[in-house]
């Protein structure tokens, strides 16, 4: 059941496609422990996650439901699924490209405008431009395309 549950921000993936799903398991007492990994600090949507895991697993009978937070490794969006960007996509939302590869330790503060890149989902032309660094949430740019015109919005790459 919690494989079903859906992202409340991006509604056509399962927080499995999302990859925040991290494990399922029941322990010995019956209890069904779930752990999720929010895509980014502060993630406002995780009490909305974990509220709708519990009510996922109450109503598939399941009393007794530990919903626990696992912050290492950080998530990234290469933890999204194929089957997850191809419903972004058909969604009319651009999948990240993969993440930055970094090293260990403090990650570098960069003051330089951000140099992201994303094919419009609606016509697959990569001549789009950013109008926003943010779009409805944080974890989204707001692009344009500038071949059939039409706004989208991109997973930024964490």
């Amino acid at each position: 059941m919690a494989e079903t549950v859906t992202d409340p921000e991006l509604p056509m993936l399962t927080l499995a496609d999302l990859g925040v799903l991290r494990d399922v398991r029941r322990e010995d007492d019956g209890t069904v422990v779930v752990e999720i990994t929010p895509t980014y600090s502060g993630c406002p949507a995780m009490g909305v996650m974990r509220a709708d895991l519990v009510h996922a697993l109450h109503r598939a009978g399941f009393a007794d439901v530990d919903v626990r937070t696992v912050l290492s490794p950080a998530w990234s969006t290469d933890w999204i699924s194929e089957d997850g960007r191809r419903k972004l996509a058909a969604g009319g939302i651009a999948p990240p490209g993969r993440a930055p590869v970094r090293t260990a330790g403090p990650v570098p503060l960069q003051l330089g405008p951000s140099r992201r890149s994303a094919a419009c989902p609606q016509c697959g032309s990569s001549d789009t431009v950013e109008q926003s660094e943010f779009s409805a949430t944080a974890c989204k740019a707001l692009r344009r395309c500038r071949a059939c015109g039409e706004p989208f919005e991109h997973v930024k790459e964490i």
